[in-house]
């Protein structure tokens, strides 16, 4: 695991706004990304119950998780699957590593992953000597640059052609100043396709694990879970434990939700099954937890495990869009990124929840309804109770509160702000007051609201007793 010092979102916004130009282009290109969705949507006439639908299904899944879970290991065991439970990512780091192991294998192929972004398999891996490589193009790319993901669907989304130009050519040989996406791509798929023929393990993550029959979905669109897979020897598959639905026909619903809220897609180009192993290979499971169950002991929260990872609430995200998916030092960025951090570290990740104008776009488009901007505020009462707010704004919201409890305060305090305003607006419009870091000085009233009214409504009855 990473042991780089974690940089505050405010902080990390600020720089990625440092280029003005990219910051424009990486929020317009999300919001293209989200109409795509909104007009995708729009041609379903069912869409609204699709995903009350969806909803209620996870609403059972969560409820009944336990039922679940032992009906799945069950199933997938009978299909000559191999279930290993992981109690955190430490668990998980160690059970991949001891499959590699027993088949004394150094190198992986790995298709996107959330789940191993979050435990920081990669890392550890390396640390034991192991070769992992990210067979999806976007997650490849940010690998050859030593750069986590900065989207869930689209790793690669802060990064332009010129970008991945300039890391090809350094790191894949490719003539330089050539940004041509077909050029790029074509050579990512030349290097690729030697990884996926001779690695003997590959990994990848799970969007749905079906209770029914103990089989497990990986949807993608570039098919690369499916070379890694059927190529290797063994195949992992890593997932949470809320990616279970109970019976194969409630795989309609998502499969109808998931692409379109991603990318504006009908489906996604590849749905593969996975249910049994064909002979001389071998296929494991890895359940994991990894706080999931305190999540789901949170009622305020036990709802954000409903996500199925679609991208939905990034892409409209207005905070997100111009702060980018780097800001959030969290492998799951924007808005659900912001609910999932805290319940793992608290205290590293409380300054997530307040990175939301709480505006509810997010729960507009959330396939599975999921009440992302409730849960965000909820998440700021709990931080403050909690303790982890810096010492700064907790005297500062305590003197407000006092301030604005008490009337006479409340005008003097004013009157004064008013006076230095005008006065001495150095006091104010400085380097401490981060208000003003990027907004200009409003013109200072004469007067306050309160005291307008008084003087307007003596004036009103002076006319009405004349």
């Amino acid at each position: 695991m990473s042991s780089e010092k974690i940089i505050e979102h405010s902080e990390a916004a600020a720089r990625f706004n440092k280029d003005v130009e990219r910051v424009n282009w990486h929020d317009e290109t999300l919001w293209f990304v989200r109409e795509k969705r909104d007009r995708s949507a729009h041609q379903i006439a069912d869409w609204e119950l699709l995903r009350e639908t969806a909803s209620q299904i996870k609403n059972n899944v969560l409820s009944n998780i336990h039922d679940y879970l032992i009906e799945f290991e069950a199933n997938a065991q009978k299909n000559g699957i191999k279930v290993h439970w992981a109690a955190d990512a430490k668990e998980h780091n160690e059970i991949v590593h001891s499959i590699m192991a027993k088949h004394d294998v150094k190198q992986m192929v790995k298709s996107k992953s959330m789940l191993t972004e979050e435990c920081h398999l990669n890392d550890y891996l390396a640390e034991k000597g192991i070769e992992v490589i990210d067979s999806d193009l976007g997650e490849y790319i940010v690998q050859l640059r030593k750069e986590p993901p900065s989207h869930i669907v689209l790793p690669a989304i802060h990064l332009k052609k010129e970008d991945v130009s300039e890391t090809f050519h350094e790191h894949l040989g490719t003539e330089k100043g050539n940004i041509d996406p077909q050029y790029l791509t074509e050579s990512a798929r030349l290097t690729l396709r030697d990884t996926f023929l001779t690695r003997k393990v590959a990994l990848t993550g799970v969007n749905f694990a079906i209770a029914e029959t103990g089989e497990i979905v990986v949807c993608t669109n570039e098919g690369n879970a499916d070379m890694g897979a059927h190529l290797a020897d063994v195949h992992i598959a890593c997932m949470g434990f809320e990616k279970l639905i109970p019976q194969r026909k409630h795989l309609g619903v998502f499969l109808r939700l998931l692409a379109r809220s991603a990318t504006g897609q009908p489906i996604t180009t590849f749905s593969s099954h996975f249910k049994k192993p064909r002979d001389g290979k071998e296929i494991h499971i890895v359940i994991v937890d990894n706080g999931r169950s305190t999540q789901l002991g949170r009622e305020d929260f036990r709802n954000s495990l409903k996500c199925i990872r679609c991208g939905a609430c990034m892409n409209t995200c207005p905070v997100y869009r111009r702060s980018g998916g780097h800001s959030y030092h969290n492998a799951v960025a924007g808005p659900i990124g912001a609910i999932l951090a805290p319940n793992l570290d608290m205290s590293k990740n409380a300054d997530l929840p307040f990175a939301s104008t709480l505006c509810g776009s997010c729960t507009n488009v959330c396939p599975v309804k999921i009440d992302i901007h409730d849960q965000l505020y909820k998440w700021r009462q709990v931080l403050v109770k909690e303790g982890h707010t810096p010492t700064s704004k907790t005297i500062a919201m305590n003197t407000m509160a006092k301030v604005l409890a008490n009337p006479t305060i409340f005008n003097i305090a004013g009157k004064s702000g008013r006076f230095v305003m005008k006065n001495i607006p150095g006091l104010v419009n400085n380097k401490m007051n981060k208000w003003y870091d990027q907004r200009e000085m409003p013109d200072v009233p004469e007067e306050s609201f309160r005291e307008w009214y008084k003087k307007n409504s003596r004036e009103s009855k002076a006319k009405n007793n004349e």
